[in-house]
């Protein structure tokens, strides 16, 4: 079993109360009954994880709506389970989705995964979303450490030239000088 539906399927057997439709879920192998709970009305948070994580896995698209939703999702679990899922569904539209969360002022605090799912992903909108929300970060007292850093790291993961002017910018601020000084040795010197 693959470490990350193992590690989903202990978090969500607890959430679920570990009753007779959690295991049907976690043992069926019927892609449509697996999308049916995603369009079932009335289906508990936990089962429409679960069915949309397996679909990923699968590589249904079905799963893509869901999954969009879960990587925005408050709990950190459910986001990166959502992330996760989505590196492996291979859907064209994953990438934007991503961006589109990453670059969303409103919904900062859970930019986290979709920032780490768009370097997995190394998509054409990667460096720009990456930018974008890293120059944001940079303000006076901003409280979004954690997605500054991981804007930091993914940049320099990606090696773009693009990112330099951003990276300098982050050395001023002392939380994020040593991941920009690393990020800016992995990016290629421009000749």
């Amino acid at each position: 079993m693959d470490e990350e539906l193992r590690s989903l399927t202990l978090r969500l057997r607890q959430e679920s109360g570990a009753g007779s439709a959690f295991e049907r879920l976690v043992a069926t192998d019927d892609v449509d009954a697996l999308a049916g709970v995603l369009t079932e009305p009335g289906q508990q948070l936990w089962a429409r994880e679960l069915a949309a994580f397996r679909l990923g896995l699968a590589r249904d698209r079905r799963a893509f709506e869901a999954l969009v939703l879960l990587l925005n999702h408050r709990d950190p679990p459910r986001c990166a389970s959502a992330a996760y899922a989505l590196a492996r569904l291979g859907d064209p539209r994953t990438a934007r989705a991503a961006a589109a969360l990453a670059t969303n002022e409103l919904r900062v605090a859970y930019a986290l995964h979709p920032v780490r799912l768009l370097v997995e992903l190394r998509a054409p909108e990667a460096v720009p979303a990456l930018i974008t929300t890293l120059r944001r970060r940079l303000r006076p007292h901003d409280p979004y450490r954690r997605v500054a850093l991981a804007c930091v790291d993914g940049l320099g993961t990606l090696g773009d030239a693009r990112a330099r002017p951003v990276l300098d910018e982050a050395l001023a601020h002392p939380v994020l000088a040593e991941a920009a000084v690393r990020a800016l040795g992995r990016i290629p010197k421009q000749r």
